[in-house]
């Protein structure tokens, strides 16, 4: 295949920037053009934060939240609540509900939601982790706070499964001030605290 650039270096700049989510290949050589008129620094200091990245940060032995150390800050902090989990779909969505200044508990991050037409099943999920850190003793409330879509609810329904019969565990799921459909990184931090403050028991 012919080469789309005069320039090598170019055309890899392209073509790994062109692999980010929402990125195509004329966004792609719109900042690689950027990036040649800026100061060399600029462009270093940009490659020095990804590489860091990819390097420093790891994923919480405990919840899977991202951490620069074995536990997160949120698990290892004595101030938080460590009976009440509050489980989400992703990263991003943590940081949705700290956002919204209405949740002192911990996390358990699954990394997804079970969606077989996409191919992903339970075992793939933080699922088991979730299910072993219940089984301690130790948790008195599992928070449900999947997205509002079909892929959200089979996950809840099928945790709620796995856990229905600790004795002496509540689970709960966010109010529906949510439209049917939305995910949690969508929300505005005031309608996800309501949701949060007003959760109700899991109803199957």
């Amino acid at each position: 295949m012919e080469q789309e650039f005069t320039s090598t270096p170019l055309e890899t700049a392209v073509r790994e920037l062109s692999r980010l989510p929402g990125v195509g290949r004329k966004t792609a050589l719109r900042l690689a053009l950027h990036l040649l008129r800026r100061p060399e620094d600029e462009a270093v200091a940009l490659g020095n934060a990804i590489i860091s990245l990819r390097k420093e940060i790891c994923y919480c032995r405990e919840c899977h939240n991202i951490s620069e150390s074995e536990l997160c800050p949120i698990c290892a902090s004595p101030r938080r609540d460590h009976s009440t989990i509050c489980v989400v779909e992703t990263v991003r969505d943590v940081m949705s509900v700290e956002a919204t200044g209405q949740y002192n508990g911990v996390y358990h991050v699954l990394g997804g939601v079970i969606s077989p037409m996409d191919g992903v099943g339970p075992e793939v999920l933080e699922i088991d982790s979730l299910v072993e850190r219940v089984g301690k003793g130790d948790v008195k409330e599992v928070i449900l706070a999947l997205g509002a879509t079909m892929e959200g609810d089979t996950t809840n329904f099928y945790i709620y499964r796995r856990l229905g019969r600790v004795a002496g565990l509540k689970i709960t799921q966010l109010a529906r001030g949510m439209a049917i459909g939305n995910e949690l990184e969508y929300t505005d931090e005031i309608t996800l605290g309501r949701s949060l403050l007003q959760r109700t028991p899991f109803m199957v």
